[in-house]
């Protein structure tokens, strides 16, 4: 299909990185400057425009007298700063530890008096929580990855007890019934937690766009994906997902709790990146989610599948076997320390087969830990052979990055890649239709170098899953879907990064001015911070993303398959990629 633009660019989102003067903001965003996009009041966003985007010389209390609230185990105390209520660490559920462990979810405990709110609470237990994805394998999160990130905005303290929510908003106690955003962590199923970066800090999304942000922590890894159904018997038929079901605790507690917060229990958005994205895909398909979330938005989770029930239960058995135990002591699990437990999750990951391929050619969510289809807690894969028809009401937005996992962090040398080496590298990965692989996304990026053409093709895997997610929701024909790519460069290290796997965090929850790091201060990155959150929340006010301050942003069809580019400035294409992603699909 012939390839249509809505808005031509004056810098192409696929430009080779230029030397540090050219890359200077001169007049913002091309025709819509960063002062004129802040002047401008924006549907659904009015009370926006009064309050100062930063935190300089912020006020802050936390008093008795003005910032507790009521939840339905008991009161709590939380700060209010510059306008915004924040209330951390809220338990959303009772500790899963000894007899709880591999459970479904229980309340949390009631307490007397009034508890503090004040601090992040436990996340759960894992030894790669700063993980960093590079060319397809997990390694420690590097230098400029933590830099450029903010990785480690506040330290985690972890432990079983650990299902606990963040809240901002503008108000409490009140009558006002703002959209509620929750918000799902990277990492997998393995790693990860509500506040490992700044990106995720709900105060600038709830004060700047009149929304309630949520953020939260739940089981992870060998803790809430151990699938003992086949050897525990009916005691732990839901065990191979009660991670799952622990972000259904925290979609019931904002059911229960969130109008004493000032949000709308009938009007939820969940969104997630990554890892993320695939468990608000997991929550899509279902039955216990359905009703608790009424728009869906994934960013960078390219999942279709989920584990077959025989990978996760040969997972269970090799944790068994670290252990030292036999199938008839499975009960003994909830006793083991969980240094010892965790560690045998890690030793028996190392000995399942790696089936998701190559990084040009992987399949997401079909190995390592995960939920699996176990025809109860989650019936089927959450959008294979089709989207689920359970939730074929939701409004969603389904997206990725223009690089992903291989990018230029931590590669010095890699826009000084030749011709010959993409060449290469994709012969290797993608085999005898590399030639015309290469000649297809150059007609989509001519101005990329070799390494930015060598990272956007080997993305194609995540934009085969999004795209695929899009294709199938649509053809249910009845909520609408949006599809993006993500295409701003940072500045920061020599315009070097490229848009990488959670770059765009930052400027979803409106948080490009405190996370300068990826930012670097500079007014097109505010006003594109603006313009991606204020899409992101309109399309959790009302389910449609458009505002005044972006092309307008068609539903994806299989008629039309249109893709929101968000770069400065932003534009529409028309089969985004089609013919390369046709082309590797067919090796």
């Amino acid at each position: 299909m012939k390839k249509k633009t809505e808005k031509q660019t004056n810098r192409p989102i696929d430009e080779a990185p230029a030397s540090p003067g050219r890359r200077t903001f001169v007049g913002g965003i091309a025709s819509l400057s960063a002062a004129s996009l802040f002047a401008t009041p924006i549907a659904h966003s009015q009370n926006a425009t009064s309050v100062s985007r930063s935190r300089v010389s912020a006020q802050l209390s936390a008093s008795d007298a003005t910032t507790i609230t009521e939840t339905t185990t008991g009161k709590l105390r939380g700060y209010r700063r510059n306008g915004i209520y924040t209330f951390k660490g809220v338990p959303y559920g009772a500790s899963t530890s000894g007899t709880r462990r591999f459970m479904p979810p229980a309340k949390p405990e009631p307490w007397a008096g009034v508890r503090n709110a004040l601090q992040y609470g436990r996340v759960c237990l894992n030894r790669d929580s700063a993980h960093f994805i590079t060319d397809g394998h997990n390694s420690a999160s590097s230098d400029e990855d933590s830099f450029v990130l903010h990785r480690g905005a506040a330290a985690p303290v972890m432990g079983e007890d650990c299902l606990r929510v963040n809240v901002w908003t503008p108000e409490i106690n009140g009558t006002h019934k703002r959209p509620v955003m929750v918000f799902m962590h990277g990492g997998g199923y393995t790693s990860g937690n509500a506040h490992e970066l700044l990106s995720y800090d709900g105060e600038n999304l709830a004060r700047n766009h009149d929304i309630v942000t949520v953020t939260n922590n739940h089981r992870l890894n060998v803790f809430g994906y151990l699938n003992l159904a086949s050897l525990g018997g009916k005691e732990f038929a839901e065990s191979a997902n009660v991670g799952l079901l622990d972000l259904v605790a925290v979609l019931e507690w904002v059911r229960d709790n969130i109008v004493n917060f000032g949000g709308d229990p009938n009007n939820v958005t969940i969104f997630g990146q990554s890892g993320g994205g695939g468990k608000v895909l997991a929550l899509m398909a279902m039955p216990a989610a359905k009703g608790l979330f009424h728009r869906a938005i994934v960013q960078s989770g390219p999942y279709l599948k989920v584990l077959p029930p025989e990978y996760s239960a040969r997972v269970a058995e090799l944790v068994l076997k670290e252990l030292g135990l036999s199938p008839s002591q499975v009960d003994q699990l909830q006793q083991v320390s969980v240094d010892r437990l965790e560690g045998a999750g890690v030793e028996a990951i190392k000995k399942m087969p790696d089936i998701e391929g190559s990084p040009l050619r992987r399949s997401f969510g079909l190995s390592g830990w995960g939920p699996t289809a176990d025809g109860l807690v989650l019936p089927q894969h959450p959008f294979d052979p089709a989207a689920p028809a359970i939730s074929a009401s939701v409004p969603m937005i389904t997206g990725t990055n223009l690089n992903e996992f291989i990018n230029g962090v931590d590669r010095p040398n890699a826009n000084s890649m030749s011709l010959a080496e993409l060449h290469r590298l994709i012969q290797q990965g993608l085999g005898d239709k590399s030639q015309a692989i290469i000649e297809a996304y150059r007609r989509d990026y001519p101005k990329a170098n070799p390494f930015s053409l060598y990272a956007t093709i080997a993305a194609s895997s995540v934009r085969h899953g999004s795209f695929e997610q899009a294709r199938r929701k649509a053809a249910l024909h009845s909520a609408p879907v949006y599809s993006y790519i993500y295409s701003w460069r940072t500045p920061v290290l020599d315009d070097r990064p490229g848009p990488f796997h959670a770059a765009e965090l930052a400027f979803v929850f409106d948080n490009a001015d405190i996370c300068d790091h990826y930012s670097a201060g500079s007014p097109e990155a505010s006003a594109l911070s603006r313009q991606m959150s204020t899409a992101w929340v309109n399309f959790a006010r009302t389910g449609n993303p458009n505002h005044n301050s972006i092309p307008h942003w068609p539903e994806y069809t299989a008629e039309n398959p249109a893709t929101m580019y968000f770069n400065t400035p932003c534009e529409v294409r028309i089969d985004a990629e089609g013919e390369g992603l046709r082309l590797i699909a067919h090796t």
